[in-house]
C-alpha cells in the first residue's frame, strides 16, 4: 500500500500529469534485461525518495554512462484530465518502437513525475522471468528447510 501511495507524490507539482515509481536498479542482469524498462531521471543525491521528472523510459539501459540506473516500476497515478486526454492519443512512434505506452504521454508534451523508491517489486513478465521466480522459490524454500 505505502507503494501504490508513492505514486501519487509526484502529483502533488500541479504541471505534473501522471505520477509512477523508480526504484535503482541493483546489478548488470538487471540492467540488462529488456524486460526490465528503465527510465531516464535525475533524482537528487540526498533525498532517498525524492521525485523527479521522467525525460525517457527505454528497454535499453539509459542514460548512458557512469552513475544509476532507475527501473521504471509501472503503476501509474493520472489526474484525471491526463487521463482522459492520453486514452484519446494515438499510438506515437517511439511507443510502437519500444512497445511503452509511456511514451505516447511524453510524445505528447505531458509530463510524468517518478517517485523514487527502495527497491522494485518482482514481476513475472517474460519465460525468463518465470525461471528466475522459480529458481528464487526454490532457494527460500531450501534455506526454511534448512533453519
Amino acid at each position: 500500500p505505502r507503494t501504490l501511495g508513492a505514486a501519487l507524490r509526484p502529483l502533488a507539482d500541479p504541471r505534473t500529469d501522471i505520477g509512477t515509481l523508480a526504484a535503482p536498479i541493483a546489478d548488470a542482469d538487471e540492467a540488462a534485461r529488456d524486460s526490465v524498462v528503465k527510465v531516464a531521471c535525475a533524482f537528487a543525491d540526498d533525498d532517498p525518495h525524492g521525485i523527479a521528472r521522467a525525460l525517457y523510459f527505454s528497454r535499453a539501459a539509459i542514460p548512458w554512462g557512469t552513475g544509476p540506473l532507475w527501473h521504471h516500476v509501472g503503476i501509474y497515478a493520472y489526474r484525471r484530465a491526463a487521463l482522459a486526454r492520453f486514452v484519446g492519443l494515438p499510438e506515437s512512434a517511439l511507443e510502437r518502437r519500444e512497445k511503452l505506452e509511456q511514451l505516447r504521454a511524453l510524445e505528447a508534451g505531458m509530463t510524468i513525475g517518478c517517485c523514487r523508491i527502495d527497491h522494485a517489486p518482482s514481476g513475472v513478465d517474460t519465460p525468463d522471468d518465470l525461471a528466475r521466480a522459480r529458481r528464487a522459490l526454490t532457494q527460500e524454500g531450501q534455506r526454511g528447510g534448512e533453519a
